[in-house]
């Protein structure tokens, strides 16, 4: 027999913790029908490792290949299936198009980097492009080589970021198309820049395999660290506000990888881990309110999705979505696009590497129930900005205004066409012909000057305030005439002016036919001439005043159709005289039948 008394049971037991839980365990790609795709879509070649595709709740944009330059399409979200190859297009780079990207608080602006160095502003009217648009809103010009990355502010309106090849990144106010401030701490091209959740920090990473983070007001270097050190591209993204920036890249090995580092500390990572041995590059997207990276590789037919944690180890995998077809680059809707009533938390627009289309694919967490649910929809950064541009430059930090998506509409945002950034006075006083505008319209809106009211001005107000006709309604009413129909049109002014001066010409002719014999008297050959004088006289046009050349349109109109009613009494006057100088001739031809013959 065996003594199990000399046996000791071990100090700790050791337990299996099984599989870790998550609500985004089980989160999956859904991709879309071929009628709910966008078809033959000539998407550039030229684009490198950017995404070359933009998306917000009312449009998607996509850079195009064209003979010369570089353009774009804007297409609206529902204008699916087979792209008409005319479509119209922003054709106003003299390069290709290399990034795209919507401002977070306009649904109509876009800007645009390209290879001609420079970045635009474009408005994009509801309901898209009608005809092909070649003058921006604004031009950028400040990169000495091609611009390949921009990116918007998160909190701050009119505040844009743009990285080139001349190893600067540029901070802009675009409302001014002002340059505020130059980042020049990079030996290398820029690969990749992002902003936390508020702004404050910038994120980049270069060809020299170093991951920064930088102050973007004062353009100080507050860290710096190797990330990878593989010799392909790299990527980062800030991970909201947590601190944690992810980055993409190769080992030296040529082994795809993915870490997880400390903002405050940049010497070891969190985490490094190997993903595979492709060799196309990673591009990570970060979504804030579910605390999950997606990472998608150009050339690869998946995208693989990590969770983020505050604990060890940091990142953890959930899954991949898989696609027969390689990617070419991504376009990401924000998150107040998604659709509630599905459970989407993510959506791509996936642009095709063999093929012209633009596929949406949706990332959906399976849920029995259709009603709204708070736990994946917390409250999500609003289109409001938290502050201007001259607030976020003079040193003030805020976060995202945020709103709820309990609603389960999509939110979009509807603002008028901004003003030319070149229109200076124009910029400064914009506030103020928006207020304008939205005032309810009145009767008059000629300003009334001081000491200047004569007793005939009194008149015509005394009679306009008391619905009394004015000595011009009258004059229209006399020759029936409707005020409201004159004045109006310029087509009309313009054809009774030229058939004025036919009439013109027409009565001259008459008089010039018109042969007066020498026996007349000298009485009548006085009248003649005088009436002759009377109608040079009234040929003569009345000089213009300066006035008249600062006038209102209305006002300008009103005159025009006076005018015309008075050139109607001259030609009538006209008439007159001369069928008074034919029934002369008449009575005096008769005058000679009546005498006797002797």
């Amino acid at each position: 027999m065996v003594d199990t008394r000399a046996c000791q049971k071990p100090s700790s037991r050791n337990t299996f913790r099984g599989i870790r839980s998550s609500k985004f365990r089980h989160v999956y790609g859904k991709g879309s029908r071929k009628e709910s795709c966008y078809e033959n879509v000539l998407i550039t070649q030229k684009a490198h490792d950017t995404a070359a595709c933009a998306a917000n709740p009312k449009f998607v944009a996509i850079a195009v290949e064209v003979a010369g330059g570089g353009a774009f399409i804007v297409l609206p979200l529902d204008k699916t299936g087979r792209i008409d190859v005319n479509t119209p297009k922003v054709t106003g780079h003299a390069g290709p198009v290399l990034d795209l990207k919507w401002c977070p608080f306009n649904d109509n602006l876009i800007a645009s980097g390209a290879d001609d160095c420079t970045i635009k502003l474009w408005h994009i009217p509801d309901g898209g492009l009608k005809v092909n648009v070649t003058e921006p809103l604004a031009d950028l010009q400040g990169h000495q080589r091609r611009v390949s990355i921009v990116e918007w502010h998160p909190t701050a309106e009119n505040v844009l970021f743009s990285g080139g090849y001349d190893y600067q990144i540029l901070v802009w106010d675009t409302r001014r198309a002002a340059l505020m401030q130059t980042i020049d701490l990079h030996s290398d091209v820029i690969y990749s820049l992002s902003l936390n959740r508020d702004g404050s920090r910038l994120a980049t990473t270069s060809r020299d395999k170093r991951l920064r983070i930088i102050d973007p007001r004062s353009g100080k270097l507050l860290q710096e660290g190797v990330c990878h050190e593989g010799s392909k591209a790299c990527k980062a993204v800030y991970c909201g506000d947590t601190g944690l920036v992810f980055t993409t890249g190769f080992s030296r090995f040529s082994d795809r990888q993915y870490g997880v580092w400390d903002e405050k500390s940049l010497n070891t990572p969190l985490r490094l881990d190997t993903i595979d041995s492709s060799s196309g590059v990673l591009t990570p997207f970060y979504d804030h309110d579910t605390r999950v990276v997606f990472v998608a590789g150009k050339g690869d037919g998946n995208i693989r999705y990590y969770e983020i944690t505050d604990s060890p180890p940091y990142c953890h995998f959930l899954s991949q979505y898989i696609s027969g077809e390689p990617q070419r680059g991504f376009g990401v809707m924000p998150k107040r696009g998604c659709k509630v009533s599905q459970c989407e938390i993510f959506r791509f627009y996936k642009l095709y590497a063999t093929k012209a289309i633009c596929e949406p694919i949706s990332m959906i967490v399976p849920r029995k129930s259709d009603q709204f649910q708070p736990d994946l929809y917390p409250d999500t950064a609003s289109p409001t900005p938290a502050l201007t541009a001259e607030e976020w430059f003079s040193g003030t930090t805020k976060g995202p205004v945020l709103m709820s998506m309990k609603t389960g509409m999509t939110i979009k945002t509807h603002r008028p066409l901004p003003l030319r950034a070149t229109e200076s006075s124009s910029d400064k006083n914009a506030d103020k012909k928006y207020a304008f505008l939205s005032m309810e319209t009145r009767a008059d809106y000629r300003p009334l000057e001081v000491g200047v009211k004569t007793s005939s001005s009194t008149d015509k107000d005394l009679k306009t305030s008391t619905n009394l006709d004015t000595k011009f309604q009258a004059l229209q009413k006399l020759w029936g005439c409707n005020v409201k129909n004159m004045g109006d049109n310029k087509e009309q002014c313009s054809t009774s002016s030229s058939g004025i001066e036919c009439e013109k010409m027409s009565t001259k002719n008459t008089i010039n036919k018109m042969n007066i014999k020498t026996g007349d008297s000298p009485n009548k050959l006085a009248n003649f001439s005088m009436q002759e004088k009377e109608i040079e006289i009234l040929d003569k046009p009345s000089p213009k005043t300066e006035s008249e050349t600062l006038m209102p349109f209305y006002v300008f109109s009103l005159r025009r159709a006076y005018t015309a009613q008075c050139e109607e009494l001259k030609l009538l006057r006209r008439q007159l005289i001369i069928k008074d100088r034919q029934i002369h001739e008449l009575e005096d031809q008769l005058n000679k039948f009546k005498v006797p013959n002797k």
